[in-house]
């Protein structure tokens, strides 16, 4: 069954409405290390020479953690790749990528099968005029291949994009999704956790702003990936990657850009190699204080050379 989930639900705090059919749980796993403190920060990045290519033999004398400027003491670390993986993939389904949906079909599918291994968990939401949940967490090929299927046009009664007027209707939900993914499916989930946004950036009538979705991709220790996905035709009505990199790169993800050369089956491999050549890293704040602020955090290393992919910061909650 096929569910439109109402955004109130995304504003009021409420359960997310599951699919009809029974859903499989994620798999009983132990925490990560660097989760055993609930005052530990954990932080997941890559790291690549100039070159491009992955640095995967780093250890932890070759990295220093700032927070607001002031060197933090690194208790965890880890070059396991093995963590379990929670992927929440977000496919726009709005006119404007009417032509791409058979596509993103097959190349989802095959990126599933290579990723997921036996302690991941994925779930599938599309987007347009409505935000809808295809498929709940589970490791099973079968149930991803049959919400992909399920995969379907979403415009708004009367047209699919923004009255000549200058009226706002809900054309694409794209901040909406974001945050409603982020805080009702993976804000409680531990581990590596990651939203792989299909879109042309195009964001027509959501209930929610783009820092307010960046903000809870942060709190729920979220990385977006976004790939960019566009149709000609439609560049009238905006978009663009600019939104798209401010998500991204906030959060310890970056854009990809899809063309001839680069298909959606090449990037997907670009991204799960990026996800499978992470440094995991944790370490206790030194300012206590849970006052709700942001703290700025960058990480270095001992090269100059290398470039670093990790979110810009974190959100120091009060505990609950």
């Amino acid at each position: 069954m096929r569910k439109p989930i109402p955004i109130l639900l995304m504003l009021a705090v409420a359960t997310w409405a599951v699919l009809a059919q029974t859903q499989a749980s994620k798999p009983s796993e132990e925490e990560p290390i660097i989760k055993v403190d609930v005052d530990v920060v954990s932080l997941f990045c890559s790291v690549r020479d100039k070159r491009g290519a992955f640095v995967k033999d780093l250890d932890k004398e070759s990295f220093t953690v700032l927070e607001e400027g002031k060197q933090q003491e690194i208790r965890y670390f880890s070059r396991e790749t093995e963590l379990p993986l929670t992927i929440g993939l977000l496919i726009d389904v709005s006119k404007s990528m009417e032509n791409f949906i058979e596509i993103e079909k097959r190349a989802a599918m095959q990126f599933f099968r290579r990723m997921l291994r036996s302690k991941d968990v994925a779930f599938l939401m599309s987007f347009g005029s409505e935000a809808e949940l295809l498929q709940d967490f589970t490791n099973s090929p079968r149930l991803l291949q049959k919400g992909l299927d399920d995969l379907r046009l979403s415009v708004p009664v009367g047209g699919p994009m923004p009255s000549p007027t200058g009226a706002k209707q809900r054309g694409t939900i794209m901040y909406d999704a974001v945050y409603l993914a982020a805080t009702e499916k993976l804000r409680r989930e531990v581990g590596r956790k990651a939203i792989v946004l299909i879109t042309d950036g195009v964001d027509h009538g959501s209930r929610v702003k783009l820092p307010e979705a960046v903000a809870q991709a942060h709190k729920s220790d979220t990385i977006i990936y976004s790939i960019y996905y566009s149709d000609p035709r439609y560049a009238f009505y905006g978009g663009g990657d600019g939104d798209l990199k401010r998500m991204s790169e906030e959060t310890g993800g970056r854009v990809y850009h899809v063309s001839g050369r680069r298909t959606l089956d090449i990037i997907f491999d670009e991204i799960s190699e990026e996800m499978r050549s992470q440094y995991a890293i944790g370490y206790t704040p030194s300012n206590p204080n849970k006052d709700g602020s942001f703290r700025r955090v960058d990480i270095r290393t001992t090269n100059k050379d290398h470039k670093i992919l990790a979110r810009k910061g974190y959100y120091a909650e009060k505990t609950r």
